[in-house]
């Protein structure tokens, strides 16, 4: 793209429309390439800038996608609270199956999960370290509220514990699961390979099932309580 087109953003209207040009550029490459791919260089031509013009409005590449994550973060956590309170017997199983679903429909947020703590954050100041902490701990807040509502046997700290769980799982096993063409047509082509093909999320959805319900059933004995969640009634029921 011929960068001479690129003309500075002079309004702060202008500068935000600009940034999110940055940014909807660097998510497009990012799902064709994969992020450890994508370069600054990459995303100021998708944009017809010079890089040393994008960098007036980034300081880093790793600036550009801790932003996209903590976006992801927001949105997967409103499509996950969604998903929970639509559900009508939220048992430990239906649970782990909304996490894993919503995770592994979002393959660029996953990807973006395993690289967030390896290297977006440690290139970028600590402002932008400080943003991101403080937009994941806001997206975490709903979905507490909609695991406290369905499983009440479940502490707050399980809950935070159950989240780390989930994108920590998301991001490696992401990484997994999408290898190099090579290295993927060589898993296909030995039997002996078969294990190293990982499905995302029949595998995140089993091990979360058996995370929640090893959480469920710990604060089951400590409390001394029979129950371990509240299935809700449904919306038909009289």
């Amino acid at each position: 793209m011929d960068t001479s087109e690129f003309q500075r953003a002079r309004s702060p209207e202008a500068k935000r429309l600009r940034e999110a040009s940055i940014l909807e550029a660097a998510r497009a490459l990012g799902r064709e390439r994969g992020i450890r791919n994508v370069t600054l260089t990459d995303i100021a031509a998708a944009v017809a800038m010079h890089k040393s013009a994008l960098l007036r409005y980034f300081e880093t590449r790793e600036e550009i996608f801790l932003r996209l994550t903590a976006e992801g973060w927001q949105e997967w956590s409103q499509a996950l609270s969604e998903r929970l309170r639509e559900e009508v017997d939220p048992g430990p199983a239906a649970v782990a199956q909304a996490f894993a679903a919503t995770l592994a429909d979002r393959g660029m947020f996953c990807d973006l999960l395993a690289h967030a703590p390896l290297n977006l954050e440690r290139n970028v100041s600590l402002d932008a370290v400080r943003d991101f902490k403080l937009a994941t701990l806001a997206a975490r807040a709903p979905i507490i509220a909609a695991l406290r509502e369905h499983l009440p046997a479940l502490s707050d700290q399980d809950s935070v514990d159950l989240i780390a769980t989930a994108v920590a799982l998301a991001g490696a096993m992401w990484q997994i699961a999408n290898p190099g063409p090579d290295v993927a047509a060589l898993y296909r082509s030995d039997p002996r390979l078969a294990h190293a093909v990982v499905e995302v999320e029949p595998r995140l959805a089993r091990i979360l099932t058996a995370t929640v319900s090893g959480m469920a059933t710990g604060e089951r004995e400590q409390s001394g309580t029979e129950a371990t969640w509240r299935p809700r009634r449904s919306k038909n029921a009289g």
